[in-house]
């Protein structure tokens, strides 16, 4: 009797049921990471990173979650944002996090615990809304587990893990929508998303052309199309707002755009020439990381590999599904194939390629959820990827380290717990008139220390310690040595011994403390 009821209860929410099965893919494979390298889940420990991106996104939503916004300006060289306090990259970013510390409090897990959930509920909505049979639940599960720079990121302090889980969402009601009949609600969930994604990252606008396409095939094209554009316009309008009141100057520009003043200054030809020009270049030290990447496993070279390898195989997939006149598939894998298209040439033209392969991983993740879906017969698309994916994620390890994830050690433990109680006792937020340089420490990039050859970098993770709502301003050498009596913030942190150390405690600034290779000041 039971057994009848249970295999009732299985058939009748089936689809419920394997979506949660499913769901639980991301926290297994995190937990298996840890225990590769010997440690648990509770043990990782977002100050033992070397990612130093991760203190700037931490401690801003440290603040935000406290007072609203930074009480001091984050930036470089002592820039700042025109309105507010946040640093280069887009506050959106945040919005995920800080829902999670409203609800469950913030401390150094908080980040990761909120990364593991999203990719979690992308990956129950995608698989509850595309419903894949076995076959190609199996080949997404392989693919997942290969690429094990997924598990680092969703155990980091970065919101990549956002983008991803957003864009899988998009991709899951993209398909549902084609699939299952093409509901409102759909189209504008999708809508919704590429917005987001839009003021998360600019490049991700690409995604809004899909249901803009979606909306015109299903109604009154002259309706659809104004709607569309006024969505398209508003968005970027909105995102050029961020861009221009919310977001401090970086230490170089965040993309190259002289191409363009040969456009303006020389006539469309020589644009074009100049154009081409900075293509090839550019082609060739992408193709060299490349190679490197399948050679020492050099991360950007890596993500260029599997970037390249997603693209081939859309482009195939497109032609296919055009020949055999699948206008739904032709529709979905050619606008993903022309999204991968137009991202990698702006990236060859505007982006700095040192910089651009985790951007790449929105891609490669969108990619292999869709490929998990492609019809098949002898695996061949998922072998395909799958025997690169394990060339590059799991032979080379000459990088390795880059991506190890970071566990507490009694050191690590020590260093921050000193630095709590140095900080916290004598950095004092000014609450009035904020934001304001008087919250800002200076954490200088680099520092060169007599008599030892080459810049020593700044243990900067004595920065975790820093108290909620003060803003951290990243500063080159050059930067502080040059303008040291005009310097704006009240606190540095520094190379001990190095040559800044010497003109703080020359000027008579005030020791706050100083362990091992870091050593901080208060100006005034």
């Amino acid at each position: 009797m039971w057994k009848s009821k249970a295999v009732s209860f299985y058939t009748r929410y089936r689809r419920w049921i394997r979506a949660a099965f499913m769901s639980l893919l991301p926290l297994l494979c995190c937990f298996v990471g840890c225990r590769l390298q010997g440690h648990s889940l509770k043990e990782v420990y977002l100050p033992a990173s070397e990612w130093n991106d991760e203190l700037f996104y931490y401690k801003q939503a440290g603040a935000v979650l406290k007072y609203g916004y930074p009480l001091g300006y984050f930036g470089f060289n002592e820039s700042h944002a025109l309105k507010l306090s946040f640093a280069a990259w887009s506050p959106f970013l945040l919005i995920p996090w800080i829902l999670w510390g409203i609800f469950f409090g913030w401390n150094f897990m908080s980040p990761l615990y909120c990364n593991i959930a999203l990719m979690m509920l992308a990956v129950f909505l995608f698989v509850l809304l595309t419903k894949p049979d076995n076959r190609q639940l199996g080949i997404l599960t392989i693919l997942f587990c290969i690429i094990t720079h997924f598990t680092r990121y969703m155990l980091s302090g970065m919101p990549e893990i956002t983008c991803v889980s957003l864009l899988i969402i998009f991709y899951g009601l993209a398909v549902s929508f084609l699939n299952e009949g093409e509901a409102v609600w759909k189209l504008a969930s999708m809508f919704v998303l590429a917005v987001l994604l839009t003021w998360m990252r600019p490049y991700l606008a690409l995604f809004l052309l899909l249901p803009i396409i979606f909306w015109i095939r299903r109604r009154k094209k002259y309706i659809s199309l104004l709607g569309s554009v006024a969505i398209l316009g508003g968005t970027m309008g909105v995102y050029g707002v961020i861009s221009h009141y919310l977001s401090a100057a970086y230490l170089v520009p965040m993309y190259d755009t002289t191409w363009v003043s040969f456009f303006l200054k020389d006539g469309f030809v020589s644009g074009c020439r100049h154009i081409l020009g900075v293509l090839w270049y550019q082609g060739r030290e992408f193709l060299v990381r490349a190679v490197e990447g399948f050679h020492s496993g050099l991360p950007e070279g890596v993500y260029f590999v599997s970037f390249m390898a997603i693209l081939v195989l859309f482009c195939w997939q497109t032609f296919y599904c055009i020949k055999k006149k699948d206008r739904n598939n032709a529709l979905l894998y050619g606008h993903f194939t022309v999204s991968c298209v137009i991202m990698m040439g702006a990236v060859l033209l505007m982006y700095r390629l040192v910089a651009a392969g985790r951007h790449f991983m929105t891609f490669i993740a969108a990619g292999i959820f869709l490929v998990s879906l492609m019809e098949t017969r002898f695996y061949k698309k998922a072998m395909f990827l799958g025997v690169i994916f394990v060339c590059l994620f799991t032979v080379q390890d000459k990088y390795r380290d880059d991506y190890e994830i970071p566990f507490w050690t009694e050191e690590k433990g020590q260093e921050i717990a000193y630095w709590e109680e140095k900080l916290g006792d004598q950095m004092t937020l000014q609450k009035e008139e904020v934001p304001g340089y008087e919250n800002v420490i200076i954490w200088v990039l680099s520092d060169e220390i007599p008599g030892e050859e080459g810049a020593k970098m700044t243990r900067w993770q004595a920065l975790y310690a820093v108290p909620d709502g003060f803003g951290i301003s990243c500063c080159d050498q050059d930067y502080v040595m040059t303008n040291f009596t005009e310097l704006q913030s009240r606190y540095i942190a520094t190379v001990s011994g190095g040559k800044i150390d010497e003109m703080c405690r020359d000027a008579g600034f005030r020791e706050l403390g100083r362990r091992a290779e870091t050593v901080i000041y208060g100006r005034y």
